[in-house]
C-alpha cells in the first residue's frame, strides 16, 4: 500500500528568502527543510514534520501571554526547554529573558551543528553590543526527545509542531511519569497546534490559553515572502497557538 501523502510532504526545501532576524544577528535560522530532509533513520521519522523557524514576535507574545496566567514560579526558575529545536530560533529569543536555562533537544545531527554554529554568533554578537540584554545559558543537546531526561526545575516546554500525535503521546507520557510528584511545575507553549486534541482531551494537564497570536508587521512580511515559495501552504499573519499547564490527574 503506498504512503499516504502529508500536506508537509509536499514542501520544497529553500534557503531563501533570510529572515530580519539572522541579518541582524548573523545567524542561519532562515529556510524551510521539509521532513524528508530531516530523516535519520529513527523509527520515528515518518511522523517528523518540517523545519520551519518561529516568528520572533510570535514566540515573544506566547511567552507574555504564559507570564499572564502567573506561572507557579518565577521565570527566572524556569528551564526554557524546546523539543526539536532546529537551527536554534527559539532558543535565542528564549535567552533573552530572564529564565534559569534555555536547552534546545534536537534528533538530526546536521540541525544540531547548524544550531551550535549559530548559537557562537549569536553570543559574538550580543558580546559586541552594549545594548543587548543579558543571555540566560544556553545548551543544545543532540538526542531523543523521548529518551532525554527531564529537567528538575520548573519547566517551559517549546513545541512549533516538530512531530505528528504519535510522538506527541509518548511524550506526553514521559511528562506524565518524570512530573507526575512535581504538578505545576511543567507547562507547555504548542505553535501551529496541530494535534492540540491530545492534550485538550488529557485528564492530566490544564489548558491556559488557546487562539490565533499574530505576528509583527515585518515577520508577517517575511512570511508571506517565504510562503509565497511553496504551493501547499499560505500565509495568514498569525499562528494557532496553546498554553498547557500539567497539573496532574487529581485535580481539584
Amino acid at each position: 500500500m503506498p504512503t499516504r501523502k502529508r500536506p508537509h510532504d509536499l514542501l520544497k526545501a529553500t534557503t531563501q528568502p533570510i529572515h530580519p532576524f539572522d541579518h541582524i544577528h548573523g545567524t542561519d535560522t532562515s529556510g524551510l527543510v521539509p521532513s524528508g530532509h530531516l530523516a535519520t533513520g529513527h523509527a520515528n521519522d515518518r511522523h517528523i514534520t518540517a523545519y520551519y523557524a518561529v516568528a520572533p514576535s510570535i514566540l515573544r507574545t506566547l511567552i507574555q501571554h504564559w507570564r499572564e496566567t502567573i506561572p507557579t514560579h518565577p521565570i527566572h526558575s524556569y528551564t526554557f526547554l524546546d523539543i526539536g529545536c532546529g537551527k536554534g530560533r527559539a532558543l535565542f529569543i528564549a535567552s533573552e529573558l530572564p529564565f534559569r536555562k534555555v536547552t534546545g533537544i534536537e534528533l538530526n545531527p546536521a540541525m544540531a551543528a547548524a544550531a551550535e554554529i549559530n548559537l557562537r554568533h549569536w553570543k559574538r554578537a550580543h558580546k559586541s553590543d552594549p545594548t543587548a540584554p543579558h543571555l540566560a545559558p544556553i545548551e543544545i543537546i543532540e538526542q531523543d526527545a523521548l529518551e532525554y531526561d527531564l529537567p528538575n526545575t520548573p519547566t517551559l516546554v517549546f513545541l512549533f509542531h516538530p512531530f505528528e500525535a504519535p510522538v506527541l503521546k509518548a511524550l506526553l507520557r514521559r511528562i506524565e511519569t518524570q512530573f507526575a510528584k512535581r504538578p505545576g511545575t511543567l507547562d507547555i507553549l504548542y505553535v501551529n497546534d496541530e494535534c492540540g486534541h491530545l492534550l485538550e482531551d488529557h485528564p492530566a494537564f490544564t489548558r491556559l490559553f488557546r487562539g490565533p497570536v499574530a505576528m509583527s508587521p515585518e515577520d508577517h512580511a517575511a512570511d508571506l515572502e517565504a510562503i509565497a515559495q511553496q504551493k501547499e501552504y499560505g500565509s495568514t499573519g498569525d499562528e494557532a497557538c496553546a498554553i498547557y499547564r500539567y497539573t496532574g490527574r487529581a485535580k481539584s
